[in-house]
């Protein structure tokens, strides 16, 4: 295996849960090890072992990350209560990828994989629309409680010097809820300027929506702190570059992009890009064909899957049945990772490496050979649905062709 490719830093490895975790170690046997002399520093983020180490191994997975600045992570359980008792779980533990995104303060990228074959449910979207969702705050680091009749809630901020600043928020003539949210500059100039330096790289114009209208002083935050930023730091890039940055309401921007052809950046705050990712996914085909990376203002970049970790799948293949579980997101998350890392150390061997195995990706699923999820939704002709495995090595099979 000498003339494996080599690379000189290593990429911090997340493994993960479920059927992404058996994914996960097919995608390195049969398509990266062979071609790769793959060098990462491993983390187990699987949900037993972040129950074992108190959720340690994901701080210190996002620590490495920072000192190494590329990582791969598989899909994680986000526990709920009957994941708890599954899994004999010390407590409820908070998602992995959210106590990432704090770490790294990053903004969160997702695209579409085109592929022929596959019409998007929106005909006239012909070019990709990435989602960039800001990773922190907002309803993901909210308080609430619930609240009864005859309760007064008010909104109680104390300054440093001992001030009490106070707002009334509702005087409950009957039972209901209270939620309180926060967000703060520094993140957001970060999301600001990770979304205007990712548009940079990728040559495209950029959307930023909110709902400054109505919420006038947290969205209008949002609005002012990215005008202020892109007027000060960005604008005669842009004008260089042949790019625009738009603002506009969140509601107008859904209007719009239905109206569009794609191939732009659309800049959301933390739940509307949660929300929005998945619809856009969705309309063009599936979750399992998204690509997302989280990028830090300082430059790094942790690619992962879209989607969650398919436990349906998993179950059926613990009972021995074969799935056909579709692998894309999570193989381009190895990909993006293995790109990065050979463009950040100057290898361009790697980078190719990664561009090829993309392009044996998109040509099985071309030639008719793909998993279920897509033979559901393909206008080819000769269409042939194989399993998980199978789907692999069809891919490894011209990949070697091509190396």
């Amino acid at each position: 295996m000498a003339d494996r490719i080599q690379m000189k830093t290593p990429l911090v490895e997340m493994d993960g849960d479920e059927m992404t975790r058996i994914i996960w170690k097919m995608i390195k046997d049969i398509l990266i090890t062979p071609y790769v002399e793959l060098k990462t520093e491993y983390y187990d983020l699987g949900l037993k072992h972040r129950d074992e180490t108190n959720d340690q191994v994901t701080i210190d997975s996002a620590n490495a990350t920072k000192k190494y600045g590329v990582a791969v992570k598989c899909a994680t359980i986000t526990p709920n209560a009957d994941r708890v008792k599954e899994y004999s779980l010390k407590q409820m533990w908070k998602s992995p990828n959210g106590t990432i995104r704090a770490i790294l303060d990053g903004t969160v990228f997702r695209t579409p994989i085109i592929v022929k074959g596959i019409t998007p449910y929106i005909p006239t979207w012909t070019k990709p629309i990435t989602i960039a969702r800001h990773a922190y705050g907002d309803v993901y680091k909210n308080t609430e409680m619930r609240v009864y009749a005859g309760d007064i809630a008010e909104l109680k901020v104390t300054q440093p010097d001992g001030t009490v600043k106070t707002q009334l928020i509702h005087e409950f003539k009957s039972n209901g809820i209270i939620q309180g949210m926060h967000n703060i500059d520094r993140s957001i100039a970060s999301f600001a300027r990770s979304c205007f330096n990712f548009a940079l790289d990728a040559g495209k114009d950029i959307w930023f929506a909110s709902k400054d209208t109505i919420s006038k002083i947290y969205d209008h935050r949002f609005k002012d702190i990215f005008n202020e930023i892109f007027e000060e730091e960005y604008k005669e890039k842009f004008e260089l570059a042949g790019i625009n940055y738009f603002y506009t309401l969140i509601d107008d921007a859904v209007a719009r992009v239905i109206r569009s052809d794609g191939g732009y950046i659309w800049a959301c705050k933390n739940y509307d890009g949660d929300v929005m990712s998945d619809m856009i996914a969705t309309a063009f085909g599936s979750l399992a064909m998204m690509t997302s990376v989280l990028v830090s203002p300082e430059g790094v970049y942790e690619y992962e899957a879209a989607h969650g970790t398919v436990q349906r799948h998993y179950y059926k293949y613990l009972s021995g049945e074969k799935t056909s579980t579709n692998s894309v997101a999570t193989l381009f998350a190895w990909t993006g990772a293995l790109r990065k890392r050979g463009e950040l150390d100057g290898l361009d061997d790697l980078m190719e490496f990664a561009d090829k195995l993309e392009k044996a990706t998109i040509e099985t699923i071309e030639s008719g050979v793909m998993t279920g999820d897509l033979a559901a939704i393909s206008t080819l002709e000769n269409k042939k649905t194989v399993d998980t495995e199978t789907f692999l090595r069809e891919v490894n099979a011209r990949l070697e062709k091509s190396v």
